[in-house]
Parts: C-alpha cells; sequence; structure tokens
C-alpha cells in the first residue's frame, strides 16, 4: 500500500455518487470549512512559543469551525508533568484568546469529566444543546461529550463531539482483572456503551435524524471493520464493536473518510491506526466537496522523547468543506 504522506485526490471516476470529488481547491463563500483535532494534552507543543505554530497553521486553512479533542493543557512542555489546574492557560480563558487569534469569535465546552474536553470554535454563533459526562448505572462518560448547534445561513449543523475511553480494559474494574478485560475485549465493550449512551442522548432525541444535518467526531480510539483490508483480523472480531454498533443501530451516520476514500488505508494518528473519525448524516454527506487527513511538515507526527508524547500531536487532523448550496 503507497504510504499517505499528505492530502490524497481521488480520481473523478471513482468519486462516491459523483458529488463526493475531493477537491483541493480554496472554499468560495458558500462553502463551509470544518477543521477537526486531536491537539494532544492542550496542543503540548505549544507552550513554548505562544502557540504561534499552531495559530499561523490554522489561520491559513481558515477553518469556519473547529472541534479539538483534548483541548486542555495538563503537561508541561516537553515533560509528562502535570500543570497545576490553577495554571492551566486553556482552561482559564485561553482559548478566548487563541480562537481570536486565528479567526473565531464563538466557543463551546463539552462536559469535562477530567483534562480531556472537546472545544469547538466558530466564526458563527453556538448554541449549547448539552454537555455529558453521563451518569450511573447508565454509563459514565470517559472525557466528556457534547452537542452544540450552529445555525448558517438558516441551516441547523447539529455538531456531537466525543472522546470515547482509550484503555484496553473496562473502565473501573480493579487493577488485577485488567489483563483478562483486555483478553475479554473489556475496553471496546466500555467505549461500545459510551456509543450507545451518546446516541440515545443525541440523535435519539429527535425523530427522523437522518434528514437532518448532523456531523458527529472525534477521537473513538476504535477501530472500523472498514478498514480491516489493512488490519486483515477476523470480521467478527469485537475489537470492532462501536462502528459496528453505529452501522448497524445509526445506519443514518457515515463515516466521512470511508466513503471518500473506499479502499484506501488513510492512518489519524502517528502510526496506522484510524481511531479519529467523522461520521454526518447523508444530506450532509452529499454537500462534501473536500475531505483531507492532513499530514503535512507541521503536522507529521515526530516522537518527543517523553512517554507517548508526540510534537504537535500524535494525532493528525481531518478537515472537510461542505457546499451550502448543495444542501437541500
Amino acid at each position: 500500500m503507497k504510504k499517505i504522506l499528505s492530502r490524497i485526490i481521488l480520481p473523478a471516476a471513482i468519486c462516491i455518487a459523483a458529488v463526493l470529488c475531493v477537491s483541493a481547491g480554496r472554499k468560495d463563500q458558500k462553502t463551509i470549512r470544518l477543521l477537526y483535532w486531536n491537539i494532544q494534552n492542550g496542543m503540548w507543543d505549544g507552550q513554548g512559543d505562544n502557540y504561534d505554530r499552531f495559530v499561523n497553521w490554522v489561520k491559513d486553512k481558515d477553518p469556519d469551525i473547529c472541534v479539538w479533542c483534548e483541548a486542555e493543557d495538563h503537561k508541561i512542555t516537553g515533560t509528562s508533568k502535570s500543570i497545576p489546574e490553577a495554571e492551566r492557560y486553556l482552561l482559564h480563558g485561553g482559548w478566548k484568546e487563541l480562537m481570536q487569534r486565528y479567526g473565531h469569535q464563538y466557543m463551546f465546552v463539552s462536559g469535562r469529566r477530567d483534562a480531556f474536553p472537546q472545544v469547538i470554535t466558530s466564526k458563527f454563533p453556538i448554541d449549547t444543546v448539552g454537555q455529558f459526562i453521563g451518569e450511573k448505572p447508565d454509563s459514565v462518560i470517559q472525557h466528556g461529550a457534547g452537542w452544540a448547534r450552529i445555525v448558517i445561513e438558516g441551516k441547523e449543523f447539529n455538531i456531537v463531539t466525543l472522546h470515547l475511553q482509550p484503555f484496553g480494559y473496562y473502565r473501573g474494574i480493579p487493577k488485577e482483572q485488567r489483563e483478562e478485560s483486555k483478553k475479554n475485549y473489556g475496553g471496546e465493550k466500555y467505549r461500545r456503551m459510551e456509543m450507545e449512551w451518546i446516541l440515545n442522548h443525541t440523535t435519539r432525541t429527535v425523530e427522523n435524524p437522518g434528514k437532518g444535518l448532523w456531523m458527529m467526531m472525534g477521537d473513538f480510539n476504535s477501530r472500523s471493520r472498514k478498514d480491516n483490508f489493512k488490519y486483515k483480523w477476523s470480521d467478527a472480531s469485537e475489537d470492532f464493536l462501536t462502528h459496528n454498533y453505529i452501522e448497524e443501530t445509526a445506519p443514518y451516520y457515515y463515516d466521512v473518510i470511508a466513503e471518500m476514500y473506499p479502499g484506501t488505508f488513510v492512518t489519524s494518528t502517528y502510526g496506522q491506526a484510524r481511531v479519529d473519525y467523522i461520521y454526518v448524516t447523508k444530506p450532509v454527506l452529499k454537500a462534501i466537496t473536500y475531505a483531507e487527513t492532513i499530514r503535512d511538515s507541521y503536522t507529521k507526527p515526530v516522537y518527543s522523547g517523553v512517554s507517548n508524547f508526540y510534537n504537535p500531536s500524535d494525532h493528525l487532523p481531518i478537515m472537510m468543506d461542505i457546499n451550502l448550496k448543495k444542501i437541500k
């Protein structure tokens, strides 16, 4: 398989339904650009230069909406040492300053159980619908999730953000039981449970969500069977539980990268793993004119030498353009 170095542009002959051709052209006035990125510990890499490289990169991409995962700074650059909560810049007003530097005015923060919330910034006003951490006995959301609404030219976009738990074992079990839980896919079973909770509290609260403009995105920490041509695991593997659950019970959601690049593996991390996803409903999918997992001179992960941290992040950003004129 040819290594994915930067953007991938499909020949017109294999564009989905002839309207989903990937186009690297700049967006016009009727196009909305969305940028999603797990920025690893609140852009751990950016503290030393006042986030200048980060801000300049975002300004160059000119997104209208940004969704940031791991959006709180909680580790000191170049170390694995924690920053005291009282001293966390992004937690205490930093995002308001950063977003203004790259041209955004409005902000949303997901539910926050720990130091890994999601933040949405936008050029358009954002309405907060839900900030989730879950509740017992139903489920407890590991890092938090959210539901925001943005209206653009009369079109109502619903954005669901999430960051599912990262462990191989079922969250909350005693340490001595973790290895056995890993063998039984405990972590994936927990992520599937989180996913059910999130769907129950977002798209499943409305009638006919597939006819609306929904986007669900984040770090799912799980693999999709649609990439199994790369992984070569059993199709029945429980590693795919979370995305199988979405496909089987929320068929109105479409995996943007899988739809736009069928048969091509596009990693979203420093290694060979696609764990970051953007799901959209059909009306949004039909309006996408461009989608890309970006691996360029800035975003290419470089191991920092500290723990599992990479510069600027251990994940790659995903960007897509939505043509408002194509939304009926």
